[in-house]
Order: structure tokens, then sequence, then C-alpha cells
């Protein structure tokens, strides 16, 4: 007799993979000014402990999706996940920071394909009319993650040593293999195979690339400052380490609510969201560079940019699909890895410019170059929303502005 699974368990168990994928992320956001003195390097250096992970899931995503495309869901989740915790453990016990960059890169790889595979099986659970829902029920992990497990992370690391703290994400992925493997079908119809043609079809069409153009910058924009955001309490608005934990769950917050609001702002007409969204972050970014050296407006400006930072990512995560469902609808799934990758060759480009400017230039311009960047990916979209307009008059099925 087969197994009968409740699709809101499913979602629960691919949230809680979410969770320990979205804090290890970005756990050294919180570490690094224990990276800096433990291993006796650069602030520059110690942020490519972010700049590398996004590279590792940049390319994984769709390498991994080609390599693992005819694969079971559910023994795939179970290989994911196990990767996962390999890499936060090999992280853990680095000897040396080229060890702990190996690590990190292991744990990317395992998310790329994570964040691919969770919106299908997500998106396969329930009914197409719920497919948006589950799917951001599923980023509901992330958004959590971002708001007590990098904070909770930062904590253990500040109180027994940063090995600690990527323990502790081992630990949270041991609890979402379990899950994984109790809640999620074992008979899940496999998606339209992968390949390297389907790359070069999404690639090549000028809209999809617009819009993972936009993705890669508009959402690239804020790590030029989020990356080194620790050492910006810190250092230039001087607020101690203790009280950098709980302005990081405070900032937490504040991602939660702008992720909620852009997710409904979204449904209707995601491309004018997201222009409003992204004009919202510019402005937040140049205000940022004027308020950065005060102790608390540049604390209520860093807040306002965590109600701006990801309140993009159901929008442009919604958009993709729409744009690949018109254009290259058998390619759905390798649209998908390409924008996860899009969101990491945004992180990696932002948090290598913020390096370069905090080494080249200091803290206190990293804001300006994260709103260069979201200056771009606003030109974009009025390319994108140009080129939606004749479609929209000739199709009623059209991607929506």
């Amino acid at each position: 007799m087969t197994k009968q699974f409740n699709p809101s368990w499913t979602l629960f168990a691919l949230a809680i993979s979410a969770f320990a994928i979205g804090s290890t992320e970005f756990i050294s956001v919180g570490l690094m000014p224990l990276l800096v003195s433990n291993f006796h390097i650069h602030l520059a250096q110690a942020g490519l402990t972010v700049s590398i992970y996004a590279i590792g899931i940049m390319i994984g995503a769709p390498v991994m999706t080609l390599l693992t495309g005819r694969l079971n869901r559910h023994r795939l989740m179970m290989l994911i996940m196990i990767l996962f915790i390999i890499g936060n453990l090999l992280a853990a016990s680095a000897p040396t920071f080229g060890v702990l960059l190996a690590g990190r890169v292991v744990a990317a790889l395992a998310h790329g394909i994570f964040m691919t595979v969770a919106s299908v099986i997500a998106a396969d659970v329930v009914a197409p009319a719920k497919r948006a829902s589950a799917i951001a029920i599923m980023f509901t992990g992330l958004t959590v993650a971002t708001v007590t497990g990098v904070p909770l992370g930062t904590m253990i690391g500040q109180l027994g040593g940063w090995r600690w703290s990527f323990i502790f994400i081992s630990m949270i992925g041991v609890i979402g293999l379990l899950a994984d493997y109790w809640l999620i079908p074992r008979n899940l119809p496999l998606p339209s195979k992968a390949t390297v043609r389907g790359i070069i079809r999404v690639l090549t069409n000028p809209q999809l690339l617009f819009a993972l153009l936009v993705t890669a910058l508009g959402y690239g924009g804020t790590f030029v400052v989020y990356t080194y955001l620790s050492p910006l309490l810190e250092q230039q608005m001087h607020w101690s380490a203790s009280a950098v934990v709980l302005i990081l769950v405070v900032y937490g917050l504040m991602v939660a609510l702008g992720n909620t609001l852009g997710g409904r702002w979204a449904n209707a007409r995601p491309l004018i969201a997201l222009f409003k969204m992204f004009s919202g972050l510019l402005i937040t970014l140049l205000i940022l560079s004027v308020t950065g050296y005060s102790h608390w407006l540049g604390l209520l400006t860093v807040l306002l940019m965590g109600i701006f930072a990801f309140m993009n990512v159901p929008g442009l995560q919604l958009y993709i699909v729409q744009l690949d469902e018109q254009n290259t609808p058998h390619d759905i799934t390798m649209a998908s890895a390409l924008n996860i990758s899009a969101f990491n060759v945004g992180i990696a480009l932002g948090s290598g410019i913020g390096g370069q400017v905090t080494t080249n230039l200091g803290l206190g311009w990293t804001p300006i170059f994260g709103a260069i960047m979201v200056a771009v990916s606003l030109v974009l979209l009025l390319g994108l929303i140009w080129l939606a307009r004749p479609a929209k008059s000739t199709d009623r099925h059209c991607v929506q502005n």
C-alpha cells in the first residue's frame, strides 16, 4: 500500500532544510570579525567566505541540475542534504582558511541544486492554483534563517568560537535530512530533462536574459554593504559586538517583513512592483552613504535597507517562471536553476566589489557602489517593461507587467 503524504508536511520539511541552507549562506557575515582574528587575514579576504559560497551556487545550480536531472527526487534530496552536512563539518574543522573556503564550496554545491529541486517539489505536491503559495512557504525557511539562524549562529560563534556556528548549522542539516526522508513523497514525477541546449535557449531569449541580469545586479547591490554589515556597525557606527547580534535579529525581522510585502505586491504586476522595490532600495543605499557614520541614524537606515534588501526575491522568482512558461516552456527547471545562479552572481559580485571598496576606499563607500548596481538594474527593468508591452497587446496569456 502506497504511503500517503500530506502536502503541508512536505512543505514543512522543505522549509526546515531551507532554514539550514539559508543559515549557512550568510552565517559568515556575523562571524567576519572572528575569522579575521583567528586566521590573521584582511577583512576583504574574510569576505571571500560569502563570495566563494555564492560562486559555488552560481556554478553548482545549472551543473548539478544537468548531472542529477533524472535522479529520483526523494533520493536526490537525501544526497543534497548529506553533501550540505559534509561541507559544513569540513568548514567547522578547518585548520586553515583555505580549507574553510573548500568547505564553503562543498556546501554551496548542495545549496544551488537544493533551491532548484525544492521549488519543483513544492510545486508538484499541491494543486496547480497553489504553486506560487507552496514555493513561498518553502522560501519561508530562508526568511526565518535570516531572522533567527544567522543571529543565533553569530551568538554561538561569539560565545564558543566560530567553529561551533558551523556545527550548529550541521545539526540543523541533520534535522532537515530526517524530515525530508520521512515527509517527501518517493514517487514524484521527474521534470523535463535539463540539457545544455536548454541553457542556450534561456540565455539567448532577450527577456529571460534581461530578467537574469536584473536578478544579479538588483539583488546583488545590497551585498556590497550587507557582506560587511558587522564591521560597518562595529567600526563605523560604534555598536558593540553583543549589540550587533541583536541588530542582526531586528534586521532579519525587517527582511521577513519586506519579503512578505514583496510577495503580495508582485503577484499581479511583478515588473512594476520590482521597479518600485528597487527604486526604494536605491534611495535607501544613497541615504546610508550619508548616515553611515551616525550611531542611530545609521542604524535606522540599515534596518530600512533590510526591508528592501530581499523584498524583490518573490517577484524575481515569479517573473522568471512566467517568462519561461511563455517563451521556453520545456526549460523551466533550467531557467529556475539559472535564476538561482543569477542571485548568487549578484552576491559574489556585490561582496567582491565590497571587498575592493573596503580595502581601497573604506567601509563608508560601500553603499555608493551598491547603489550603482541597483541603478543599472532599474535601467534593465525599464527595458523589460518596454519588451513586454508589444506582447501584451497580442497575446492575452503573456506575462503581466
